[in-house]
């Protein structure tokens, strides 16, 4: 069996991984957690045989160190080591350069964020790390206590960046794998004082307390008991688990406490769940990639165009090459009436309009969705306005779940003219709105150059963008990665390919290396009308699209995504009607689910393009996903796995069985000797309930079948609850097997028949001939079957507890083993020290 130190370190890894799946809802896929896990593996077995050299302590945590910075740079920087495997500066660099990468994905990415180079080095790595603190705490240096803090600073990771109402499961497999290890180190240093004493008395069995004493002895208290010290540690264990389950619950007050409250998170939940979005932008992706089409909101205008009526969340107005975020602003009470949008002239066209609002009660988010320029807010609640971007935010908690509100806006119809002549804005305004970081490569511009030659001012630079983008050169995918930094813009200018994100922001960047000065809204497009003559914003209608301003006009929305939303109608005016398939008329239907080739046919008529009838015509007529499927290895490999998954819970019975057979005979063979069978073990007789060698010198058949049998009948009563004494005689093991397990009087003559044939096995100078134990042993199992309940049963079928004996064997083998090869190093060593006897 494995030593006390062994079983600490096995047990060390074991925390570090249990700790490490509350980082499984973060990615998908998961994959990288088997990576973990083998290098977790390969490092503890590294620091079991150091210790055993053995080497100072520092040294030990150094080669752990060395080696896991070996198996990194394997699986990370192979194309960058000497050797294809030894670290070097080159090694160095590009571990910092995926670091870096890494993190910016891990604050563009919506949960759960693919698993990319760089986010996979950080969940890997990181898992190693801890694992190797908390060896090196709880194994090396001997101090368990202080490991369970890099376990917890793991969780916590994982905490803060998912709020999901599963949190508490991985909390409590976290929190197990932390009274696992206690228990285990509490193991190792009651193992060092020898033999415990739990009380007067002796029996019950080494299997019940994980490990042995010298000589058999088991150091348990009577009746099969767990030590004191382990049950109170167990009781302490579940109560410390119970309460940090259970005391946020009944304290409230404490808010979310250890695990939380649903909808404290980042990304948009799927199904039923609370939906919360602490970042509009980083749930985009997700939102559109979900299954359904879950309904956030839905409201009623009396708009007689609602293609216009896009509900604005958020405006998105600085650029520091890494992300696209709205600027730190004063807020203020909701006024009665709220003031008019920042440069709209008095000779611009509007028209109101008023909607009503109702908000699930599922979509929870801080900011109010509202129609652009919203003019007057009716809303019940502790809501503040931001003057420069018009949003409405909520305050102490305040969030849209269930909101119901009204809202009076105006629809804002300027002309080609208008724009085409809007004066140029105030220096300031302008320096603020067309800053762009160094980072952004020089390509942006110059690509916004080329797009843009030929136009005389700044609105037919910004239709030509837009045509640029809706022209048929890009491609509409959500698949492709996320992200509104410089890197993420120029591989989009690069590849084409892209969602609204990617649209909106490289517009709004492209139009500032202008001088137009631009930001981003993020909200919905005006979702689907339904039969009711309402209309359903769903998960689907997440939309980014960029706002450019115009002296005179304000801030102008335009339409740079190819088969979502609506082209505004100020657009079209320098539009070429050849140029832009799909965007030379406002879409007058809700937005759909994102589909490429989704634009309506010619045969619609305006009545279905107003019930979204259009979509369907044409998905009829179109080609189905080019979906590959999974391949023959993959099938092969998830079949594999699933029969390993059948046939590990299978083990322990399959070697009960076989064992059961060898040692009571089965087949023809076991009728010529007495239905004995073979010998099982010549010359390997035991001690009464033992697996350890006994008594070397009896080596007859007849003894060895007694023994056999007499091994079978303990093994048996382990299986039903009776747990084996090594110390007891097999007169006394017997009469303990017939009190504890209910034996009835058949039963029981058999089973003393057996401990006879023992006896005479054992210590018998001439044993008799052993004739029926065999059949007297199935009788014992017999009569414990009907004297038990089902569950015991069943356990002792499925899970027998007597298999535990060939992890032991397993062990002394192993034992045996890594001993032979160290008295062959020591000569090795011996021989090479040993100086020349040559003259």
């Amino acid at each position: 069996m494995l030593s006390g130190r062994a079983r600490l370190a096995v047990c060390a890894a074991a925390a570090s991984v249990m700790a490490a799946c509350s980082l499984l809802p973060l990615v998908t896929p998961t994959g990288w957690i088997l990576e973990a896990v083998l290098l977790v593996a390969v490092q503890t077995s590294v620091g079991a045989l150091t210790r055993r050299a053995p080497l100072p302590r520092p040294v030990t945590v150094l080669v752990q160190t060395a080696v896991s910075l070996l198996l990194l740079t394997l699986l990370f920087a192979r194309n960058q080591a000497l050797l294809g495997l030894l670290p070097g500066p080159k090694v160095f660099e590009h571990f910092g350069q995926l670091l870096n990468a890494g993190g910016q994905d891990v604050s563009q990415y919506a949960i759960p964020a693919p698993v990319t180079e760089g986010i996979r080095l950080l969940l890997v790595g990181g898992v190693v790390v801890v694992a190797l603190v908390v060896d090196a705490l709880a194994v090396t240096y001997g101090q368990a206590a202080p490991a369970g803090l890099p376990l917890l600073a793991l969780y916590s990771v994982a905490a803060g960046l998912d709020a999901g109402g599963s949190r508490w499961l991985y909390f409590v497999v976290a929190a197990s794998g932390y009274l696992l290890l206690l228990l285990a180190e509490g193991q190792d240093r009651l193992s060092r004082w020898g033999r415990v004493f739990g009380g007067s008395g002796g029996s019950a069995g080494a299997a019940q307390s994980g490990y042995r004493g010298s000589g058999g002895q088991s150091g348990l208290p009577p009746h099969g008991g767990a030590m004191a010290p382990v049950r109170t540690g167990r009781r302490i264990g579940a109560m410390a688990l119970g309460i940090a389950l259970v005391a946020p619950v009944a304290l409230p007050s404490l808010g979310g406490g250890l695990l939380g409250a649903a909808g404290a998170g980042r990304g948009i939940g799927n199904g039923g769940g609370t939906i919360a979005a602490v970042n509009p932008v980083v749930a985009l992706q997700d939102n559109l990639n979900q299954s359904s089409n879950q309904q956030v909101l839905t409201y009623k205008t009396n708009a007689v165009d609602n293609s216009d009526l896009y509900l604005r969340i958020v405006a998105l107005d600085q650029f520091n090459g890494t992300e696209w975020q709205p600027s730190k602003r004063s807020l203020t009470d909701v006024p009665k009436e709220l003031p008019t949008p920042k440069g709209l002239g008095a000779g611009v066209k509007i028209k109101e309009v008023t909607t009503n609002i109702a908000a699930s009660s599922a979509y929870q988010q801080i900011w109010l969705p509202l129609p652009y320029p919203a003019m007057k807010v009716n809303v019940g609640g502790h809501w503040r306005f931001e003057p420069e971007g018009r949003t409405i935010i909520g305050d102490r908690g305040q969030t849209t779940s269930g909101a119901k509100y009204s809202v009076q806006s105006w629809t804002v119809e300027p002309t080609a003219a208008q724009l085409a002549n809007a004066p140029a804005p105030d220096a300031k305004f302008l320096a603020e709105y067309t800053k762009v970081p160094r980072s952004l490569p020089d390509v942006v511009a110059k690509t916004a150059l080329q797009v843009t030659q030929g136009a005389t001012n700044d609105y037919e630079k910004a239709v030509a963008l837009q045509r640029w983008f809706t022209s048929g050169l890009f491609t509409y995918s959500t698949s492709v990665r996320s992200g509104t930094g410089v890197d993420a813009i120029t591989r989009f200018l690069k590849d084409k390919q892209g969602f609204c994100v990617h649209f909106a922001f490289t517009m709004a960047a492209m139009a500032r290396t202008l001088g137009i000065p631009a930001r981003v809204a993020v909200g919905f497009t005006p979702g689907t009308l339904q039969a009711d003559g309402a209309y359903s914003v769903g998960l689907k209608d997440a939309h980014a699209w960029p706002e450019l301003y115009f002296q005179g006009v304000g801030w102008t929305r335009f339409e740079p995504t190819p088969s979502r939303g609506s082209t505004p109608g100020y657009t079209l005016d320098q539009t070429p009607a050849s140029t832009a398939p799909g965007t030379d008329t406002p879409s007058k239907a809700g937005t759909e689910a994102p589909n490429v080739s989704a634009s309506p046919t010619s045969s619609c008529s305006p009545k279905d393009q107003q019930l979204g009838n259009c979509d369907l015509l044409t998905t009829a007529t179109a080609p189905g996903p080019t979906s590959t499927g999974l391949s023959q290895w993959n099938v092969l490999g998830i079949s594999l796995l699933a029969l390993l998954l059948l046939a590990v819970p299978a083990v322990p019975l399959l070697w009960r069985l076989r064992v059961r057979a060898r040692r009571l005979g089965s087949g023809p063979s076991a009728a010529g000797n007495g239905g004995q069978g073979p010998d099982p073990d010549p010359g390997h007789p035991v001690a009464p309930g033992s697996s350890e060698p006994g008594q070397p010198h009896l080596r007859a058949s007849n003894g060895a079948r007694a023994l056999a049998a007499w091994r079978e009948l303990i093994d048996t009563g382990w299986d039903y609850g009776v747990l084996p004494d090594d110390s007891e005689t097999p007169r006394r093991a017997v009469a303990r097997l017939v009190l504890d397990g209910s034996l009835d009087e058949t039963a029981g003559q058999a089973a003393m028949r057996v401990g006879h044939a023992a006896e005479q096995a054992m210590y018998a100078p001439r044993p008799q001939p052993a004739v029926g134990v065999a059949d007297d042993v199935r009788l014992v199992r017999e009569g414990l079957r009907r004297s038990t309940g089902r569950t015991t049963r069943l356990r002792a079928v499925l899970m027998p507890r007597s298999a535990a004996r060939v992890v032991w064997e397993l062990s002394d083998r192993w034992s045996e083993t890594t001993q032979r090869w160290a008295v062959a190093l020591r000569r090795a060593l011996t021989a090479l020290r040993r100086p020349s006897r040559q003259a």
